[in-house]
């Protein structure tokens, strides 16, 4: 099978949902301008823009920026393209993938790509030195195990076959290779840069991306221009993005309003969310869509008193999602199952844990808790997650639970949950999760899959299943398109499955609001994205340039 993409029926599904959510009358489009700049405003740091290693919705595009892969997607859909790659094709077993390079491309030191390069980056990734949230996607290449145990140097089943060509081998069929190969992680990195800076390689990103770093002062800013010699003719539209970090989303609310900023990173703050988008002149400047996203509290499995099953059912009894919905404003629904609505693989007919405290007090004392025990809650500093986990702290409080909340910065959250004994229950609003790729297996294998569960993954719940991953494997393992309505209906009966472990507890299901300045100019699909892009730098341009 030569470019055949084996996920159609979940891409068309999402291409007619994200179509219909997209807001009418958003401005005018002329054609795209070369030139200018723009200036996107942050309240934390960033953590990184090592694509090995980045893994949140805030520095996700801004390596998407910096790097490119052998896959991508076109711009607000879920269309796979070639990238890097100028052509693969597939052999008929769906167990060999083989990618022809384009020629020429350059890294922003010089340099130019190779087959090599590829290799290298994959290797790197699931090299457990690395300590990449992102290794078990790769799982399916052959040598995976040996690799990313340190036991081999390297994934056997890369073959360089010249400078230009790369072939790899799969232990068996997988339905989301191509999407695996769009994300971050498959990014390409020259070693000569990763060998020359280290563990510091994500200050000193090098990359072949579209933007190159300029300049990061941290705590301050960071600056990105334009990459003369991107492969991609007439991309970027922009010369120059500078990200101001350390504001509070109102400041950069009034800064925008101001025109003194473009995009308030952060999203449009609660508490003046109905005033913003009740109000008239802001109508063409707010851009919404539904998106692939649920909002959850993880359990660590592996902490008392969470290593019970009864203590984390009564955890899913204890919550008020209704409430929390309310609280910003409605712009999401509740959630009763990791999957969002949109997910194929959702079941519509899983009602889930009813919220019932004295339902949850009795599994309490079943489980010899009936006095409550004291316990912590950790959460993102920026509105409104704190405000989500004071609700939460109030649920589980009204059944004997008392959870101390310890409100950090997104980057010590992040790495708090990455380590198997640090954070007993997690509210991952402002972090998680939104699709990779849309596919039921995304919200499986980074966040509640084995391959996930290990330092400085996602899995913060330390949710280990080892039935349910092999099932996971053989659903993923359908490659065949005629095996798709089977494939996703193995995905559904996964997750349901593992609701009755009761790992999570899901809350909701966001709508996603971006907001921007009358001067930017592009369709309303490079500014809301239905998978983890927040916004598609490379394809923004400034109306205000002659």
């Amino acid at each position: 099978m030569k470019n055949a993409l084996l996920n159609g029926a979940a891409a068309a599904v999402l291409a007619l949902a994200v179509g219909a959510a997209a807001t009418p009358g958003a401005l005018a489009q002329d054609a795209p301008r070369q030139g200018g700049e723009m200036t996107v405003a942050y309240k934390d740091d960033v953590s990184t823009l090592d694509p090995a290693i980045g893994y949140d919705w805030q520095n996700w595009s801004m390596i998407k920026s910096l790097f490119d892969g052998l896959m991508d997607y076109e711009p607000g859909t879920t269309d796979l393209v070639p990238d890097l790659a100028e052509s693969y094709e597939v052999s008929p077993d769906g167990r060999t993938y083989t990618f022809v390079l384009r020629p020429g491309v350059k890294f922003h030191n010089g340099r130019e790509m190779t087959a090599e390069d590829v290799k290298y980056s994959l290797d790197r990734v699931v090299n457990p030195e690395t300590q990449s949230p992102g290794a078990g996607f790769y799982d399916s290449i052959e040598g995976f195990e040996a690799a990313s145990s340190g036991e081999a140097d390297g994934l056997s089943g890369i073959e360089v076959v010249d400078p230009r060509t790369l072939r790899i081998s799969l232990s068996r069929p997988d339905a989301t290779f191509l999407h695996k190969m769009a994300l971050n992680f498959a990014h390409v990195v020259p070693r000569e840069a990763v060998e020359e800076w280290g563990a510091d390689f994500g200050q000193h990103p090098v990359g072949t991306g579209a933007f190159r770093l300029a300049e990061w002062t941290l705590g301050q800013r960071l600056v990105f221009e334009r990459n003369p010699d991107y492969y991609q003719e007439g991309l970027p539209r922009l010369d120059r993005i500078t990200f101001e970090v350390g504001q509070e989303p109102i400041v950069a609310l009034l800064r925008l309003q101001r025109g003194e900023i473009d995009i308030a990173g952060d999203g449009i703050p609660p508490a003046k969310f109905l005033e913003v988008t009740r109000d008239p002149q802001y109508a063409e400047l707010i851009v919404e869509g539904d998106q692939l996203h649920t909002g959850y509290v993880t359990m660590n499995t592996r902490m008392p008193p969470f290593d019970d099953v009864r203590v984390r059912q009564a955890v899913n009894m204890a919550v008020n999602k209704d409430r929390i919905v309310r609280i910003i404003n409605g712009r999401a629904t509740p959630a009763n199952q990791p999957l969002p609505p949109l997910m194929p693989g959702y079941d519509e007919g899983y009602e889930g844990y009813p919220h019932d405290p004295a339902r949850a007090k009795a599994l309490l004392e079943e489980a010899g808790h009936g006095g409550g025990f004291t316990t912590e809650l950790f959460v993102a500093n920026t509105d409104p997650q704190p405000r989500i986990a004071q609700a939460i702290q109030q649920d589980l409080a009204e059944v004997g639970i008392r959870a101390e909340i310890k409100s950090l910065a997104q980057a010590n959250v992040i790495a708090a949950g990455g380590e198997e004994d640090q954070a007993p229950l997690i509210w991952s609003g402002g972090m998680a999760w939104i699709a990779d790729f849309p596919d039921p297996s995304n919200f499986w294998g980074p966040i509640l899959g084995c391959g996930g569960a290990v330092p400085g993954g996602w899995n913060w719940s330390w949710y280990c299943n080892e039935d349910l991953d092999a099932r996971a494997v053989e659903a993923d393992s359908m490659a065949d398109p005629a095996r798709a309505e089977e494939r996703i209906e193995a995905w559904r009966s996964i997750f349901i499955d593992a609701m009755k472990d009761a790992p999570w507890v899901p809350v909701f299901n966001e709508r996603r609001y971006t907001i921007r300045s009358e001067r930017l100019g592009g369709p309303d699909a490079i500014f809301v994205d239905p998978v983890h892009i927040p916004v598609h730098y490379d394809h923004v341009w400034a109306e205000d340039v002659q």
